[in-house]
C-alpha cells in the first residue's frame, strides 16, 4: 500500500518492501496493462526524449492529438512554458533522486490546452524513460468554476455595497422624518437625523427604543391602532398625532416591507401647522379615501379594461363584497351586453381621451340589473397607463313604463337607448310602432280629431283605427267606440 502523498513537485518514495519478489512473475504484457490502468496517459521515451510508444486511458486524450505524438520529441507536444518542466522531468528520471510530479499543458487542435500531471522514471539499460500522466481537465474545470463563483460573489458584494451606500445617502439627506421598525417588537431599527430632531432625541438614541414614545395618550393609541392595522391588513390610512407637550400636529403614515424574511414597517412623519396646506401625497391619500366613499361607482382599469381597483359603490352594484373578487377581471363581465359597450368605450377613449354620459346596464352576480351613465377618462401618460370609469345609477330617473325594456318607447331618443339591451328584431318592431303611432297622431291633428277622415287618410277602416288608438293609448279611443264619432255621420 502506498505510503506517500503525490502532488505537484512532490517526491514519490519507493513503497514496496520486496519488489523483486512481488513483481518477479510480471511479463511485458501485464506491465503494459498495469501502466494503462494506473495512468491516463503513459509514454515510453528513448534516451533522447522521443516518444516511441504511447498508451492513452483518458477519453479526452484518446482519438485526438495524442495519436500524433508518436515519433515526436516529448518537448514538441507541450506548450512553450511547459518545456522547462519536461526537461526537468527527463533530467530527474536519469538521476538517482526520487521522481517528482509536474503539471504540463498539451495544446490541442480544437483550441485550449489539456493540463496533465506527469512523473518520469528511467527503466532499461539503454536509458529509456517511462512517463506516467494524470489528466487535470476535471480539476481545471472545477478551479475555473470556483474562480467564476468568486468573481460573481465579488460583483454581488460590490452591488450590495453600492446599494447600501445609496440607501444610506438618501436616508440621511431626506427632508422627512423616517423611522424603520421591527414589525413584531415595534422597536426602532433605524432612524434618520430628521426623525431624531423631530422626536426630540438623537437618531442614535432612538435605535433599539420601543415605538411610539413621547406622544400624547390619544396619539399613542392612534399609532398602536395604525401599526396593528398594518400587521393585519398590510395597509392603513395616515393619522394626525401630537407629541406630548407640543402643539404641533404630525401626519404619520406607515408601509410594511420584508427584508431577510423579517417583517418591517417604515414610518414617515411630516409636521404640519393649522394654516399649512396639505402635502401632495397627503392630498392624494385623502382623494383616495373620498373615492372609496363616493356614492357613484368608481373603477380603475388597465388600457385593456382589466380592473385594477374599485370602490365600495361599484362592489354594491355588482353584488360582491371585496375588491379582491373583481381585481384582475375585465369590466365587461358586469357591464352592458356581450362586451360591446366596453369595446365602444375603450375605442372612444383612444380617440378622444374621455367619454361622458354613456348609457348602459350593470349586471350583478345574482341577477340584479341597474341602468347607469358612465363617464370615463384615459391616462395613457401616467406612470402606469390606466382608465378611470365613473358609474352613476339612473334607475330612479327612468319612467316606470320602461322597466321591462319591451314597453313602447315614447320617442326616437328612447328607442335608440334600447340598442344593446334588447334584440334587434324587437328594436325593429318598436321602430315600426313609433312610426305608426306618429302617423296616426299626425292624421288626427290634420283632420281636427275626426277619426273617420283620419282612417280614410291612412287607408284604414274605422274599426282598425280604433284598435290601434286603444293599443297606443291615444285619448278617447274608448269613447269613439261607444258613442261614435261626431263626424262619422
Amino acid at each position: 500500500m502506498a505510503r506517500g502523498v503525490v502532488g505537484k513537485g512532490s517526491d514519490l518514495a519507493p513503497s514496496f518492501r520486496s519488489p523483486g519478489k512481488s513483481f518477479a512473475g510480471i511479463d511485458a504484457e501485464s506491465a503494459s496493462r498495469i501502466l494503462t490502468a494506473a495512468a491516463d496517459v503513459a509514454l515510453v521515451l528513448d534516451n533522447e526524449g522521443t516518444i516511441r510508444d504511447i498508451s492513452v486511458g483518458s477519453e479526452e486524450l484518446s482519438g485526438g492529438d495524442a495519436d500524433e505524438w508518436l515519433g515526436r520529441p516529448w518537448l514538441d507536444t507541450v506548450t512553450a512554458e511547459s518545456r522547462p518542466k519536461i526537461e526537468a522531468l527527463l533530467q530527474g528520471a536519469r538521476s538517482s533522486s526520487a521522481p517528482t510530479w509536474r503539471q504540463v499543458n498539451h495544446p490541442t487542435q480544437r483550441g485550449g490546452d489539456i493540463p496533465v500531471l506527469y512523473s518520469a522514471v528511467e527503466f532499461g539499460k539503454s536509458g529509456e524513460v517511462i512517463a506516467l500522466g494524470r489528466s487535470l481537465r476535471d480539476m481545471a474545470a472545477l478551479q475555473q468554476r470556483l474562480v467564476h463563483a468568486q468573481q460573481s460573489l465579488e460583483r454581488d458584494y460590490e452591488s450590495l455595497r453600492q446599494a447600501e451606500t445609496r440607501y444610506r445617502m438618501l436616508f440621511e439627506l431626506a427632508h422627512e422624518a423616517i423611522v424603520i421598525l421591527e414589525a413584531g417588537s415595534q422597536k426602532v431599527l433605524d432612524a434618520n437625523p430628521v426623525a431624531g430632531r423631530l422626536l426630540g432625541q438623537g437618531a442614535r438614541f432612538l435605535i433599539g427604543r420601543p415605538f411610539p414614545e413621547g406622544f400624547d395618550e390619544e396619539g399613542t393609541r392612534a399609532i398602536q391602532d395604525l401599526l396593528g392595522a398594518i400587521r393585519v391588513a398590510g395597509r392603513a390610512t395616515e393619522i394626525t398625532v401630537r407629541r406630548e407637550g407640543d402643539d404641533r400636529r404630525l401626519v404619520l403614515s406607515a408601509v410594511p416591507f420584508r427584508h431577510e424574511n423579517v417583517s418591517h414597517i417604515l414610518v414617515r412623519i411630516v409636521p404640519i401647522s393649522g394654516t399649512e396646506p396639505l402635502t401632495v401625497e397627503a392630498a392624494r391619500n385623502r382623494l383616495t379615501r373620498v373615492l372609496e366613499r363616493l356614492p357613484d361607482g368608481f373603477v380603475l382599469t388597465d388600457p385593456g379594461g382589466r380592473i385594477l381597483a374599485a370602490n365600495r359603490s361599484f362592489l354594491d352594484m355588482v353584488q360582491l363584497t371585496s375588491e379582491g373578487q373583481v381585481a384582475g377581471e375585465r369590466l365587461e363581465r358586469w357591464l352592458g351586453r356581450s362586451g360591446v359597450d366596453l369595446n365602444v368605450l375603450l375605442a372612444n377613449l383612444k380617440e378622444h381621451d374621455s367619454v361622458r354620459l354613456f348609457s348602459t346596464t350593470v349586471r350583478g352576480e345574482f341577477g340584479s340589473a341597474s341602468e347607469v351613465e358612465i363617464s370615463a377618462v384615459s391616462a395613457p401618460d401616467a406612470d402606469v397607463p390606466c382608465v378611470a370609469f365613473s358609474l352613476r345609477s339612473i334607475s330612479r330617473r327612468l319612467p316606470e313604463t320602461r322597466a321591462s325594456g319591451r314597453e313602447l318607447p315614447r320617442s326616437v331618443q328612447q328607442l335608440t337607448e334600447l340598442i344593446g339591451r334588447v334584440p334587434l328584431k324587437d328594436v325593429v318592431r318598436e321602430t315600426s310602432d313609433v312610426i305608426e303611432r306618429l302617423c296616426i297622431e299626425a292624421a288626427l291633428e290634420l283632420t281636427g280629431d275626426n277619426r273617420a277622415s283620419a282612417a280614410e287618410m291612412l287607408g284604414l277602416s274605422r274599426q282598425s283605427l280604433y284598435v290601434k288608438l286603444r293599443r297606443f293609448g291615444i285619448a278617447d279611443a274608448a269613447q269613439g267606440l261607444a258613442g261614435g264619432d261626431p263626424a262619422d255621420g
